[in-house]
C-alpha cells in the first residue's frame, strides 16, 4: 500500500504549521528531506527524515484547538516580528496559528490551532461553511442596501455569493457569508457608499463567540470539536486546496 504524501501535507499534519506556510519554507529552501533539499511537489512517507532549518519535526500527540475573541488592532499573522500580531498576543505555551485571517480592525472570533490539516478543511469556501457578523455602519440602512448586500455585491472581479442579512437597528445588520475575499464586508459595504464603523465575527459554522470576553480564549468542548468535524468530514483534502 502506497501511503507517500506531499511535502507539504506531511509537514502541515505534525502540526508544525499550515500547508500554505509550508510551502513557503519549501520555497525558501529551509526544508530537507533525507539530507537533500526539498521541493514542493516531492512525494514523502513516514519513514523518511524531514528537517525545517537544519531541525526534525515531530508530530503532536495533542491537537489542540482554540477560539480567541480577536481585539481590534491585532494583526493575524505567524510572523512574530510584525507589532501587535496574534501568536505573541496570545503567547501560547505550544505552537499553533490562525485558520484564516480577520481584519486588523475587526473583532471577533477566530480559531487556532496546531492541526494544519483541518486548516484545509474549514478555508475551503466551496464547502460553504458559514460565518457570522454584526455590522455597524455610519448611516442608516435602507431595504435597497439591505437587498444588495444579500443578493451580491461586485467586488475583487467578482460577484459575492448570495448570503443572509438582517437589520438589527438603523446602523447595524447582521451578514452570514460562506465565502471569505479580502476585506469582503468592508468592500461590499464601500461599493453600496457605506462605510464600516465596527465589525465583528460572532460565529464561525457551528462554534459562537458566546460571551468570550475581548482577548481571551477557550478550547473547544468535546462537543463543538466533534460537530465541527463531521461538518468538516466531507471537505476534500485535495492538494490544491486554496489557502
Amino acid at each position: 500500500m502506497d501511503n507517500s504524501k506531499r511535502l507539504n501535507k506531511a509537514i502541515s499534519e505534525t502540526g508544525f504549521c499550515s500547508r500554505r506556510e509550508a510551502d513557503r519554507l519549501i520555497a525558501e529552501n529551509r526544508v530537507q528531506v533525507n539530507g537533500i533539499i526539498g521541493n514542493v511537489g516531492m512525494q514523502v512517507t513516514p519513514h523518511d527524515s524531514i528537517l525545517i532549518d537544519g531541525k526534525k519535526i515531530i508530530k503532536d500527540v495533542t491537537s489542540i484547538y482554540i477560539a480567541f475573541h480577536k481585539p481590534p488592532g491585532i494583526t493575524c499573522t505567524t510572523d512574530i516580528t510584525v507589532k501587535d500580531n496574534i501568536i505573541s498576543f496570545i503567547n501560547y505555551p505550544e505552537r499553533i496559528f490562525p485558520i484564516g485571517r480577520l481584519d486588523k480592525a475587526s473583532e471577533g472570533l477566530i480559531f487556532l490551532t496546531n492541526d494544519g490539516d483541518i486548516v484545509n478543511k474549514i478555508l475551503r469556501s466551496k464547502n460553504n461553511h458559514e460565518k457570522e457578523y454584526i455590522v455597524r455602519v455610519n448611516k442608516p440602512i435602507t431595504n435597497d442596501f439591505l437587498q444588495k448586500m444579500s443578493t451580491g455585491v461586485p467586488i475583487l472581479d467578482t460577484i459575492t455569493k448570495p448570503c443572509t442579512v438582517k437589520k438589527m437597528n438603523d446602523h447595524t445588520f447582521s451578514i452570514i457569508l460562506t465565502q471569505g475575499l479580502n476585506r469582503q464586508i468592508r468592500r461590499m459595504c464601500e461599493y453600496l457608499d457605506y462605510g464600516v464603523s465596527t465589525l465583528k465575527r460572532i460565529r464561525i459554522m457551528n462554534i459562537s463567540l458566546g460571551n468570550l470576553k475581548k482577548g481571551h480564549l477557550r478550547h473547544f468542548t468535546n462537543t463543538e470539536l466533534t460537530e465541527l468535524l463531521a461538518l468538516v468530514e466531507d471537505s476534500s483534502k485535495t492538494e490544491d486546496a486554496s489557502l
